[in-house]
Formats: C-alpha cells, sequence, structure tokens
C-alpha cells in the first residue's frame, strides 16, 4: 500500500512540474500539496516497517536501481511533508516567478524522495543534484533580493564541494565493491582499513554536512534563505534538511564498520565536535539577525547540527558496544528533527503572514489584529525550538542532554571528556535559542508599535495555528510516536530500544533510575498551575489600575524611539562576544553644501562572517586570478588555435606508443 502511494506521489509531483511549466499556477499548487499530503499517508501506512523493496525500471551505469524507505526514512519525511504541504498550498508570497517555483518545489521534493529511497550510489548523486537545482530555482523565481543571483550561486557553489565528495567517497566504494548498490557497500563495509575508514566517512561528513549547514557551509544559509520566501525555506528546512541528514546517517551508521577493538574513535569524535561548535556558531549568528529568513536559517543549521551531535554520540557508542546507549543517542537524533521540521515551518510560514501584512521580513512590530490561532501556532513553534515544555523541541533536547550525561559508561576518559565537554557547549547553545525566540515572539509577533500593523491573512493563522498544535501533540504524545521508530532500532542495533525509552506516559533514557520527565502528564499539571495566576489577576479587579507612561528621562517618550528594537535586544550579546561576531557599524549622512543641515542619515550595521573572508574569498580571487590567465586562450588567432590542435595531437601519438 505504501509503495502506491509513493508512486502516486511521485506522478502528481511530476504532474506539478509540468503545470507549472505550463502557466497552470492553480492547478500546480493543489496537486504539490496534494503530493505532500499522499506521501504523509504513505508515512503513515508504512510505518513501522521499511516499504517492500521494488525495482525501478531502467539501468542506471549497467545496474538495477531498487527503491525502498527505511523506517526513518518514512520518519523523516513524513514529518517534513507536513508543513511542506501547507506551504504548498500557500505557496510563495511573490507574485513573480510562480511557474518556475512549482517547478522548482516539484523537482527539489522529487530528488528529496530519490535521496531518502533510492538503493543506489549512482542515483543518489542524481537525487541530491536533482534536490539542489530544485532549491535554486525556488530562490531564483522569487523577486525578493536583487543580489539573489550572486547568493543562489554561492549555495550552489558550497553544495558542489559537497557533492564532489560524495562522488570520491561512494567512487572508492564502488571499486571496491565492483558495485554501486547499497547492499554490496554494506557487505564490503568491514574489509576497509581503518584510515580509509575515516577518510571516507570525512568524506561523508563534507559532502551530506554541505546541506546540513555544519561549518563552514552554514555560511550559505542566510544568503540563500533570505533571497526567497518562507514557503521556499519551509521546503529547504523540512524536507530537504531532513534527506540529508537521513543520507548522512545511513553512510555513517550502515556503510561504515564499527571502529576495531582497541581503536580510538576518531570519526566519531570528529562528527561530535564539528557539530557542537557548528551548533554554538550558528546560533550566536542567528541571535543577530533582523530578518524572519536569515534568523531561522541559522536556527535551521543549528538544529541539524544539534542531530549531528546526537548521531556522533552514537556513533561513539556504538564504538564500545554500548548499542542501547547507541540506538537511544540515534533516535533522538531523529525524534529532534522530526520537531524541528514542524516548528520551523510553523514560523516560515508566519515570517510570510507577516510579509504580507507588513511589506517586509524585519523582525518588528507586526503581529497585532491577528487571529488568535496564529499567535498560538507561532508561540508552540518557538517554545519547541527554545526547548521549553511540554513541545517537541523540549522533549528531544532533554534526551540529547541525558544521553550525553551517560557518557560515564564509556571506558575511556577521552570519550567521557569529550561528552561533558559537548554538553557544555549544547547548554550554551540552548540558552542562547532561548534568547533568540524570545526576541522572535516578543517584537515579531507580540510587540506593538504605534502604527497598527494590518492583520495577517486568515490562511496564514489557521495554518500556521494547526502546525504548531502538532508541534504540541508531538511532544505531548511522545510515549505513543516512539514506537513507530521501534523496527529502525531493532534493524540497526538488535534490540527495541524505543521501549526502553518511556515508561507508559513516562519518558525515560533507558531507566528511570537515571532521569525521567512526562509531557504527557505537565499538559494536565501546567494548566492546574494557571490558575494560580488567574486568580491573583481576579483578586486584583477590585483594585482600580493606574496606568501611567513609562520614565523616559524626563521628556515626554515618543513610543517609535523608545521601544525595544531587534537591534537593542541583541547588542549586549554582540558586544560580549565581540571576539568571535566582529561587529560593524558605519554611519553614512547627506547634508547640504554647507554641512549644516541633514538631509538624509543611513546606519548600517552586521557582524562578521568567520569563513568568508579566510576561506571562500581567497578561493574566489583564486578562480578569478585562474580565469584571466585561461582568457589567454581567446585571443581570436587561428595559428594559435591551430598550434595548440597540433600539440595535442602530438601528445595523443606519444600516448599511443608508450
Amino acid at each position: 500500500m505504501a509503495n502506491q502511494l509513493l508512486l502516486l506521489c511521485a506522478i502528481i509531483w511530476l504532474a506539478a512540474a509540468v503545470a507549472g511549466l505550463s502557466g497552470s499556477i492553480t492547478i500546480g499548487r493543489i496537486l504539490l500539496a496534494a503530493g505532500a499530503a499522499i506521501g504523509v499517508l504513505a508515512t503513515i501506512t508504512g510505518l513501522p516497517a521499511a516499504t517492500p523493496a521494488v525495482i525501478l525500471p531502467g539501468q542506471i551505469m549497467g545496474e538495477a536501481v531498487p527503491f525502498r524507505l527505511d523506517p526513518e526514512a518514512l520518519w523523516l519525511m513524513g514529518f517534513g511533508l507536513v508543513p511542506a504541504g501547507f506551504a504548498c498550498a500557500l505557496m510563495s508570497p511573490s507574485q513573480r516567478g510562480s511557474r518556475g517555483w512549482i517547478f522548482g518545489v516539484a523537482i527539489s521534493l522529487l530528488g528529496a524522495l530519490g535521496v531518502f529511497g533510492l538503493q543506489n550510489g549512482a542515483a543518489l548523486i542524481v537525487a541530491w543534484e536533482l534536490m539542489s537545482l530544485g532549491g535554486a530555482v525556488m530562490i531564483l523565481s522569487e523577486n525578493f533580493d536583487p543580489s539573489r543571483g550572486r547568493t543562489v550561486l554561492f549555495m550552489l557553489a558550497l553544495l558542489e564541494v559537497g557533492t564532489v565528495a560524495l562522488v570520491l567517497a561512494i567512487s572508492i566504494y564502488g571499486l571496491r565493491a565492483s558495485s554501486l548498490s547499497f547492499a554490496q557497500f554494506i557487505h564490503e563495509a568491514d574489509a576497509l582499513p581503518y584510515g580509509v575508514m575515516i577518510g571516507i566517512g570525512l568524506l561523508f561528513l563534507i559532502g551530506f554536512g554541505a546541506k546540513l549547514g555544519l561549518l563552514p557551509f552554514y555560511e550559505w544559509f542566510p544568503g540563500a534563505y533570505g533571497s526567497g520566501s518562507g514557503a521556499s525555506a519551509t521546503i529547504l528546512s523540512g524536507v530537504v534538511l531532513n534527506a540529508a541528514f537521513f543520507a548522512l546517517s545511513r553512510s555513517l551508521m550502515e556503510w561504515l564498520p564499527v571502529a576495531p577493538d582497541g581503536a580510538f574513535p576518531t570519526l566519531a569524535v570528529i562528527v561530535i565536535v564539528v557539530a557542537t561548535i557548528s551548533a554554538i556558531l550558528t546560533i550566536l549568528y542567528a541571535f543577530q539577525q533582523d530578518d524572519w529568513r536569515c534568523l531561522l536559517s541559522f536556527s535551521s543549521a543549528e538544529n541539524a547540527s544539534i542531530a549531528v551531535v546526537a548521531l556522533g554520540t552514537s556513533m561513539l557508542f556504538r564504538s564500545y558496544q554500548l548499542l542501547d546507549l547507541a540506538g537511544l543517542a540515534w533516535t533522538v537524533a531523529l525524534l529532534h528533527l522530526a520537531g524541528h521540521a514542524l516548528a520551523k515551518g510553523a514560523l516560515f510560514i508566519a515570517a510570510d503572514g507577516l510579509r504580507r501584512a507588513n511589506g517586509n521580513y524585519a523582525i518588528a512590530y507586526g503581529g497585532a489584529g491577528s487571529h488568535w490561532l496564529f499567535g498560538i501556532g507561532a508561540v508552540l513553534a518557538a517554545m519547541s525550538l527554545a526547548a521549553m515544555p511540554p513541545v517537541a523541541g523540549f522533549v528531544s533536547e532533554w534526551y540529547v542532554f541525558q544521553t550525553v550525561f551517560q557518557g560515564f559508561n564509556l571506558p575511556n576518559l577521552s570519550g567521557r571528556l569529550t561528552l561533558a565537554l559537548t554538553g557544555a557547549g549544547l547548554a550554551l547553545t540552548a540558552a542562547i535559542a532561548f534568547a533568540t525566540f524570545v526576541k522572535v515572539i516578543g517584537l515579531g509577533v507580540l510587540g506593538r508599535d504605534a502604527k497598527r500593523s494590518a492583520p495577517i491573512r486568515r490562511a496564514y493563522s489557521i495554518s500556521v495555528g494547526l502546525i504548531g498544535l502538532a508541534v504540541l501533540a508531538l511532544g505531548v504524545g511522545m510515549p505513543l510516536w516512539l514506537s513507530a521508530l521501534g523496527g529502525a532500532t531493532s534493524r540497526l542495533f538488535g534490540s527495541v530500544v524505543t521501549n526502553l525509552m518511556h515508561d507508559g506516559p513516562i519518558l525515560v533514557p533507558l531507566t528511570a533510575k537515571f532521569a525521567f520527565i512526562s509531557p504527557s502528564l505537565l499538559i494536565v499539571v501546567m494548566p492546574l498551575l494557571a490558575l494560580i495566576p488567574i486568580a491573583l489577576v481576579v483578586l486584583s479587579q477590585r483594585q482600580p489600575l493606574r496606568r501611567v507612561p513609562v520614565w523616559y528621562g524626563g521628556l515626554a517618550p515618543d513610543p517609535s524611539h523608545a521601544s525595544t528594537t531587534a537591534l537593542t535586544f541583541s547588542n549586549a550579546m554582540r558586544t560580549f562576544y565581540s571576539f568571535v561576531y566582529r561587529p560593524t557599524a558605519n554611519t553614512e549622512q547627506d547634508a547640504d553644501a554647507q554641512g549644516y543641515f541633514v538631509k538624509k542619515l543611513v546606519f548600517e550595521h552586521d557582524v562578521a562572517p568567520i569563513f568568508g573572508p579566510f576561506l571562500f574569498q581567497p578561493a574566489v580571487r583564486a578562480v578569478q586570478a585562474m580565469a584571466r590567465t585561461l582568457r589567454l586562450l581567446q585571443s581570436g588567432h587561428l595559428n594559435f588555435y591551430l598550434g595548440l590542435i597540433g600539440i595535442l595531437l602530438v601528445l595523443i601519438l606519444g600516448l599511443t606508443l608508450i
């Protein structure tokens, strides 16, 4: 049943791509949303088992191409498609480029479906490139930023670096196994020398990490996301991000063998360290953003990094044969990305709703007059990303910390120290994430300005509200949701680890003797605790309220000048971490000829990227210098071209004689 639904889903997305190119905007939008809904239904019918393997028609490089969705692939795809379906139904807020946007979404979703299910190395590379191409078409079709061409080119350049790494890794496996089938990759894994295994693992980390936003690749996120709409970002941060993580998890956990006895788990430690540093840097930069899309894009990289931390922790535990702890860490990564896809989709759609109402994506005062569902959904989504109870993000990050804290089970000091420092890094990340989403909701949704903003459209309010409630349902119902991953943990770790992650409605990290929490009970207790402030409010109504203006230095306050802005909210952190941010501030003024009267004053502030000036810009200069040198080949002189052809013929003749 699941395979039939997936086939129907793929056919509908292909039809949507055709409809987009032909100009049938409404039909294309309906087909995209319908395909996403059918994909979610396929996930529900397929879990907790894998879908039956099928052989696709045709061959690649002389080999058949199997297709199968493992339980973890169904899980990640299903949760990614939920907000994607709403984004497709609402479509991009751009009035131009809708045809290209629909085509790009369809291609990206088809590529993601291939990454989740294809079982052949060459086919995986094709699907991976389709996913990248679809994202580029989506952003280029929207006309929000004049420099979108440059940002998309930067995105594709970094993604192609990752693709080259993937091609190298898959080629090494293909040569050793004499096949590009993933089944042969797994069979050949135990024969890999330890040094080769580490090298291949690093190639996979670079290749798939380029889309996950691991350092240094996260620097394409704000430019690319900030050049498109929230609808495009919903696709990129949900389905596409989850597909990239699934591919990384499959490559590191299934295609690579466990470190030999007595060998230091180098690859696992590298994965943990890279992901932890990525999480810290990305959330630091997220806190400084004043644009919804840029802030949420950095947050996507941060949450992907947290999931990779859990994945690396699973590899570390597995290398010491602590399979239950390895299964716990791996499952936590899947839980975290499921909650992230829902919460981030809700906030990106909220950003689109605010943009339609206010005309821009600035984090300012724009939520006035919106439907109550909009506020509830946005707050629940932000609570999840800030790890506040009882929503999904709180549950997954609680599990992450409980998993890292169990590093004392490792037999050596190096492993225990690695997880201890990781826990400290994640604690810093969680604290800054909390402040970041207080800023987002406090200023971007709940703030009030002197000028009353336009109300949010009802369709956006309902969509944000429903997705936000889904975030709550995932967290509260986690004891039930865990059963969907039982088959996946049994296949990879030899036991149904998810059964050890809850005791009835109580969630535990394998045992209640270590720690426990229950969002299912919190949802009952928290409203009861809310009766206390409600009673205080009711009792206080007997006393008359006295309203006075806020003290403003003895002057009459101007609300537009006395209000808290996104810059003032984050300036203290910018000053404290100036060694990371290296902040810049430029002021330009336009005055009359005498310079007495200022006609225009422009203030710009920014934070400097870390890797751009030291890694990417030198690479760009090197490519430009090479281009200037090779430009001599285009001299236009016929004799020069004939000479080159003659030299080439001599070289070919020499090679044949050797």
